[in-house]
């Protein structure tokens, strides 16, 4: 696996962490494939939870412009389609996270602006050092937020908070950010990485199958209506009924003791 990318076996969950700190984490090429392998590789390998972070003063900084697919193409050569390197790169990426059967955390310890904002932003739980900001700085390069920045901030901030970031590039502080509802949590510097791995540890040790479920269905419920949801909750409830899981949680709740969830 590339160096751009690093990943730290932690039992039941994994560590995955960008590492491109001199360029303050920006994607590029190599970058998004080591990633998309590493997430890959969690979700094949029976992992129960993913940490998603950093290193060094920045979360990402979002694309790195001189990357060929984002650069300015060459005098009289065209326009870059930027579509199909969306479609190429980000949108699998994306997709993934929102598709894995497991929580995925994101710990932001500095800066996120552009994509970089967005991929945390499409992270199951967000926690953010007091020092982090997160900008939509799109604008500022005549471009639209991207990496379902459009849909995750109209459905964690409103419309019209949502249009302010958007068509003003603002940058916001992680507090802010947390008071909006756009993320979960603000930490101190130097305790945001610690509360990370304890909480990614902690979902680790849950009912795996049921927090997928829930997650599949707190997505679903953004366009259904209460009985189409009603139904998804029933559906996810009988699976959730059938789970080792759920045998020991019953157990445990009757026996008065913690219980020991196996994922299965």
């Amino acid at each position: 696996m590339s160096d751009s990318v690093l990943s730290t076996d932690r039992g039941a969950w994994v560590e995955v962490t960008l590492n491109r700190p001199d360029k303050l984490n920006c994607f590029n090429r190599e970058m998004h494939l080591a990633l998309r392998a590493a997430l890959e590789a969690a979700l094949s390998d029976g992992k129960r939870a993913i940490l998603l972070t950093g290193a060094g003063r920045g979360f990402c900084a979002g694309q790195d412009l001189s990357e060929p697919d984002f650069a300015q193409a060459d005098e009289g050569a065209g326009p870059r389609d930027l579509g199909q390197a969306l479609e190429e790169l980000y949108n699998p990426l994306v997709r993934i996270i929102q598709n894995a059967e497991l929580p995925v955390v994101c710990a932001v310890n500095g800066v996120a602006a552009g994509a970089g904002a967005n991929v945390a932003l499409a992270c199951d739980i967000v926690l953010a050092s007091e020092t982090a900001s997160f900008v939509q700085a799109f604008v500022k390069i005549g471009l639209v937020p991207d990496v379902g920045g459009t849909w995750n901030l109209v459905h964690s901030v409103g419309l019209a908070r949502a249009k302010a970031l958007a068509l003003t590039g603002t940058p916001i502080t992680a507090q802010q950010a947390a008071d909006w509802g756009m993320i979960w949590q603000v930490l101190p510097a130097a305790a945001l990485l610690e509360a990370a791995r304890s909480l990614t540890a902690e979902l680790a040790e849950g009912p795996t199958r049921a927090l997928a479920l829930t997650k599949k269905a707190l997505h679903a419920a953004v366009t259904h209506s209460l009985s189409e949801q009603l139904a998804v909750e029933a559906e996810a409830q009988k699976a959730c009924g059938e789970t080792e899981d759920h045998a020991e949680g019953l157990a445990a709740f009757l026996a008065k003791r913690a219980p020991l969830f196996k994922g299965k």
